[in-house]
């Protein structure tokens, strides 16, 4: 099922617009293999479940899978004790044909790695993403995303190419390169963050002396952070460019995107349901879900084709409200609003960023710094709009200031690909909390 030919409306249309009873067999058929394969090739799973009573064998409907939970912290932790790419991974390194990498919530990275099945999957769900928010293959794409680990380089490279559309790898930093390549190629696409089409708009206008809609492109492909899904926002964009805005969403260690709006904008299809079992769970009491229109809880995933890292209900931190209603579109999916996070993560420049991350890169600089840190966000987040600004404690030792500051902030930058500004501060001028620390200052 993972080979598509568009036909206009659908990339696959045999998995976009199948019927419910029949998508739920195929998941279940898909779910007990790669159960077994975890079992058998994973020793994370292996031993996880061994200690929970888990047997996969047994389950014999998709009623019956109540496999546990699983958590970045367990598979950051797996990566620390069994590296590079953690026990839960379930093939050699000689099977893996490429790396990405997610920021963590300490300086080392989070590691995915992906065979060549799972590589030819990601380019599957990725150009029905794309395909569903409006890329066609006479479309001149230009990407302003990151293009090194991040996922949303390579893979919406592959998947663009996929659809038979004209990739322009532009990448971060390069607005002025952005404007000419959109004007000198006729770019119709521009795929980047809401925060940096707000920027573009804005760069359009105060240096430009244009309004961005000159620029005559006819899509926004927007995601990483949230915004595209915001109709206010939305609406802003699309005045602005006078062209459409599409969000999707994802996450590097299930799927670059497998969430998309179609032309309706009323919420995002999952479009990844032959590879993808999605679950609800409540972050509160940990208690399934039961899937039903207008239920809202935080997703719980698990692979149904992975080769490499596979997860097995794994906690992704997204809350989401569901609508299962007919769309116009005629897609069968459920579309899912995003409502938040259950954790503390910050989006900048469509780079995942958690306070922690930050607070253990300033803490490894000790005694040249105290370790305090705070990062000011300028309103409720948790988009922020680069440079992030962080406030620094410097050691009561310290001298060169101006050294130590360039240092944190290219710290932060090679650690968490992040762009920070940092103001030092002198030490006890950060507040101290008696319980858990405070990382992030909200200035409304």
């Amino acid at each position: 099922m993972s080979a598509g030919r568009p036909d206009g409306r659908y990339f696959n249309p045999a998995v976009e617009t199948m019927d419910r009873a029949s998508l739920r067999a195929l998941q279940l058929e898909r779910l007990r293999e790669q159960l077994r394969w975890v079992a058998e090739n994973s020793r994370f799973y292996a031993e996880m479940w061994a200690a929970s009573g888990f047997d996969p064998s047994a389950v014999t409907s998709l009623e019956t899978f109540a496999a546990p939970f699983t958590t970045k912290e367990q598979l950051r932790t797996s990566q620390l004790e069994a590296p590079p790419l953690g026990a839960h991974a379930a093939v050699d390194m000689t099977e893996v044909v490429r790396i990405h990498a997610s920021s963590g919530t300490t300086g080392r990275p989070s590691y995915v790695g992906i065979t060549a099945r799972d590589l030819e999957d990601w380019t599957e769900v990725v150009a029905r993403v794309l395909y569903c928010e409006g890329m066609r293959p006479d479309d001149v794409v230009i990407h302003a995303f990151g293009l090194g680990f991040f996922v949303g380089g390579l893979p919406l490279k592959d998947a663009t190419e996929r659809i038979g559309a004209t990739f322009v790898p532009i990448g971060t930093s390069a607005t002025d390169r952005v404007v000419q390549s959109i004007r000198d190629l006729g770019a119709t696409t521009l795929m980047c963050t809401p925060s940096y089409a707000t920027y573009l708009a804005e760069y359009c206008r105060n240096r430009l002396d244009m309004e961005p809609r000159e620029l005559g492109l006819t899509k926004l492909l927007v995601g990483a952070e949230p915004g595209g899904s915001i109709p206010a926002v939305r609406t802003r964009l699309e005045a602005d460019y006078g062209a459409t805005v599409s969000d999707g969403m994802g996450n590097a260690d299930v799927f670059p995107i497998y969430l998309a709006s179609c032309p309706e904008q009323d919420g995002l299809h999952l479009c990844a349901e032959d590879q993808l079992l999605v679950e609800l769970v409540d972050p509160d009491s940990d208690r399934i879900i039961e899937w039903s229109d207008g239920v809202e809880g935080e997703l719980l995933v698990t692979h149904l084709r992975r080769e490499c890292v596979p997860l097995v209900r794994f906690r992704v931190r997204d809350r989401v409200l569901v609508d299962s209603s007919p769309c116009g579109c005629g897609r069968t999916s459920p579309r899912l609003l995003c409502a938040g996070r259950t954790d503390d993560l910050l989006f900048v420049a469509g780079v995942n960023v958690w306070p922690s991350a930050v607070k253990d890169v300033v803490a490894s600089m000790e005694p040249r710094t105290t370790g305090a840190m705070q990062i000011v966000v300028p309103d409720a987040g948790p988009v922020i709009r680069p440079p992030m600004r962080v406030q620094v404690e410097y050691g009561p030792d310290e001298e060169d200031l101006d050294g130590l500051r360039d240092d944190v902030e290219r710290a932060l930058r090679e650690k968490l690909i992040v762009k920070a500004a940092v103001e030092l501060v002198p030490p006890n001028a950060l507040p101290r909390w008696e319980m858990k620390a405070q990382l992030v200052r909200r200035r409304r």
